[in-house]
Parts: C-alpha cells; sequence; structure tokens
C-alpha cells in the first residue's frame, strides 16, 4: 500500500497486541498480528476492524525462521513497510526450569525464542526502515530480563541475550533514525492494574515510539 506504513506485532494476542494495534491504528498505522493461531489473528483483526483499524493476521512461528520472515515480507505486501517492529511472544512455560535442572538441550527453546527469533524478524525489516528514513523496534520482555530468577533459568538467560541483541541495536541504529528500545513487564499483564492494563502499556509502547529516548523502560516495580 503506498504511501500508508505497519507495525508489526510479532506474538500478538487479544490482550497487549490487540491493545498495541488499536493505539496505533489510531494514528493510522496498517496492523499486522503475527502468531501460531490464525484463527484467533483473524477474530482479533475482525474486532479491530468493526473499530475502525486496518488489520490482518499472519501465522508464523516464531522458533521457524522462514515462517517469521515471510510473514513479515507478506504484512509489508499487505499493509504497507513495516514503521514498527514489536517483538512481544509471551515464552512457553516449559522455558521456567530451574537452573540446576536445566540441561543444554532445555535453551534450545528459549534462545530460538527469544534470540534467532528477534534477529530473523529485525533483519527482516530494516531495509524498509532505512528506506523510509525512520522506524522504531520494541522488544516486550518479563522481569528476568532485568532480575535473572534461578527458578526460571530459559527466559533468564535468553532474555539477557535479547536485552544485549537489543542495546547494540539502539546504539548502531540512532543514527540512522531507527530507535530501539525494551519494555520490561515485571508480573502479569492485569485488565485494571494502574501501571499493567494492556491499555497503559499500549499507551506507554507509543510513548517510546513517539519519544525516542533510552534504551529500557520498565511498566511497573520489579517486585510489582
Amino acid at each position: 500500500m503506498p504511501g500508508m506504513s505497519s507495525v508489526a506485532i510479532v506474538g500478538a494476542g487479544p490482550g497487549l497486541g490487540a491493545a498495541v494495534a488499536r493505539r496505533f491504528g489510531r494514528e493510522g498505522f496498517g496492523v499486522a498480528l503475527i502468531a501460531r493461531d490464525r484463527d484467533r489473528l483473524d477474530e482479533i483483526a475482525g474486532l479491530l476492524g468493526a473499530d475502525g483499524v486496518t488489520a490482518c493476521g499472519f501465522g508464523a512461528d516464531v522458533r521457524k525462521p522462514e515462517e517469521l520472515a515471510a510473514a513479515l515480507d507478506s504484512a509489508a505486501d499487505a499493509l504497507g513497510t513495516v514503521e514498527v517492529l514489536q517483538y512481544s511472544p509471551v515464552p512457553h512455560r516449559d522455558f521456567m526450569r530451574p537452573v540446576l535442572e536445566t540441561g543444554h538441550r532445555d535453551l534450545v527453546g528459549p534462545v530460538e525464542f527469544s534470540v534467532y527469533g528477534p534477529v530473523v524478524a529485525v533483519q527482516r525489516v530494516l531495509p524498509g526502515m532505512r528506506g523510509l528514513g525512520r522506524g522504531t523496534i520494541l522488544f516486550v520482555n518479563g522481569g528476568t530480563a532485568a532480575v535473572p530468577r534461578p527458578e526460571r533459568a530459559g527466559t533468564s538467560i535468553a532474555f539477557a541475550a535479547e536485552s544485549a541483541y537489543g542495546l547494540l541495536l539502539h546504539e548502531r541504529l540512532a543514527r540512522e533514525g531507527i530507535h530501539v528500545a525494551q519494555l520490561v513487564i515485571s508480573g502479569a499483564i492485569v485488565p485494571g492494574h494502574p501501571r499493567r492494563d494492556p491499555v497503559v502499556l499500549a499507551e506507554t509502547l507509543w510513548s517510546m515510539h513517539r519519544e525516542r529516548h533510552g534504551f529500557r523502560r520498565y511498566a511497573d516495580d520489579l517486585d510489582g
């Protein structure tokens, strides 16, 4: 779609993803919803459409690089160049084993999910952002990204790597007008919570896109 740019939400669901879609959609962005469950995405896209937001679902498993890359390509073709990428899939529960019970094979999933996935996504959208001369990349992580927890070794280790990758991008891409930032959400996303309600978090992510300063922001106190 010439003249239109899009926000791609990787790991989109009915909570935070839908709220972010509404917030960015209200500003005229096309919205690409990317996750494994295509039926659920179509349902969310329908609800957004009823609210006047141009949204479309694209099925992909973030642990399958070819699927993720193809979904992002399709999103750009259908909705316009991806100007904003949000990487926010919810980790699997089996990534959260205690550290002394975590073998090297137990880290394959978390690393595919939180390192390989982001790298694939970023490299896929960067040429388009460079073409626009602007862009925003938003990583959304749980509290273990900031404070490792011995009982959640997989996410603690993989989020640390994702955080490092994001910070490197933040430092390298700022000169190109591409802002990279991370939102750390400690605890569950809770409707009605003053700082962890999906609509409140979506507003935080919108402000991160607009204000463009600093790398890491916390949604709440780490113990919250």
